[in-house]
């Protein structure tokens, strides 16, 4: 696989290990911005890392205070999608074959091979990956490396917000679905997932690195850093680019719409891949008129 290719598919599989909400605005001071249009109504937008360590928290106090101002909370999914035993099961027979197939059948005898010598260390049998697609064998493999350096998901912000708001009642809505988001891996043609798995094995050493390196760029509102790591393996492909962040930046735009025509703000949590760019739901909001600042 050529290092073009490998940086475009650990660049998609970033997207579900995490990112951070960034602007062009100097300098920075948190990863959460207020929109504003022409009424009194406001709507915050936090960027998230879906997963992160204890040493994070607490959280900056402006960005509890915008959580405290909020009547809903707003995130990627409603995280109660995850505790549906009917919901979860009908979302995750999208990342099995359910056709005969089998993963062995469908990528190469090396590539194979690879994923035997990674899946005992990390506690996954392989009658268990046998029957996965390729991209949800490299999710698989990926998270128990990222736990392992410390990167936990029920340490992520959007878990972290979800909690807050349940124990709260405080209204959670959700800006799709867990289906709608695993659709966008399972519909892949079979070579990309295949190239998604082989970018997993060549570097999970690398994407365990820039989760740290992003992690820590949050903490301390550097934007630059954080858009390099997460952008550049998008930049050479454009039909990812619009799979996995255009489309949904643009299914996104009607919620913000409804968000500030209600009396009490939004608290919008999504991961930065989306808010970086010419098509980001920054952009995208800006382009619409509404004033987004960062705080």
């Amino acid at each position: 696989m050529t290092s073009r290719r490998t940086r475009i598919l650990a660049a998609a599989l970033l997207v579900l290990c995490g990112a951070v909400l960034l602007t062009a605005q100097a300098p920075p001071r948190h990863f959460l911005w207020t929109v504003r249009g022409e009424g009194p109504s406001v709507a915050y937008l936090l960027g998230s890392l879906h997963v992160l360590t204890p040493d994070f928290y607490p959280l900056p106090e402006r960005i509890e205070q915008a959580f405290a101002a909020s009547g809903t909370l707003v995130e990627e999914i409603d995280l109660a999608e995850m505790e549906s035993p009917e919901t979860l099961m009908a979302a995750m027979s999208k990342a099995v074959f359910l056709d005969g197939r089998t993963l062995e059948q469908v990528i190469s005898p090396a590539l194979y091979a690879r994923v035997a010598g990674k899946a005992a260390p990390a506690g996954l049998p392989m009658t268990a990956l046998a029957r996965m697609k390729p991209w949800m064998v490299a999710v698989s493999l990926t998270a128990p490396a990222m736990k392992q350096a410390g990167f936990d998901p029920a340490m992520g912000v959007d878990r972290h917000f979800f909690d807050r708001a349940r124990a709260a009642g405080i209204p959670v809505e959700g800006l799709e679905t867990l289906a709608y988001q695993l659709d966008r891996f399972d519909t892949l043609p079979m070579a990309l997932q295949a190239g998604m798995l082989e970018a997993a094995m060549d570097d999970l050493e690398t994407q365990i690195a820039q989760v740290r390196v992003i992690a820590g760029a949050w903490a301390r509102g550097d934007v630059t850093v954080i858009e390099r790591l997460l952008l550049e393996g998008f930049r050479d492909a454009p039909e990812l680019t619009e799979r996995f962040l255009v489309e949904r930046n643009r299914n996104w735009v009607p919620k913000v719409d409804d968000c500030l025509a209600r009396p009490r703000p939004c608290f919008i949590v999504v991961g930065a891949a989306h808010l970086v760019g010419p098509d980001s739901l920054v952009a995208l909001l800006r382009t619409k008129g509404y004033d987004v600042v960062q705080q």
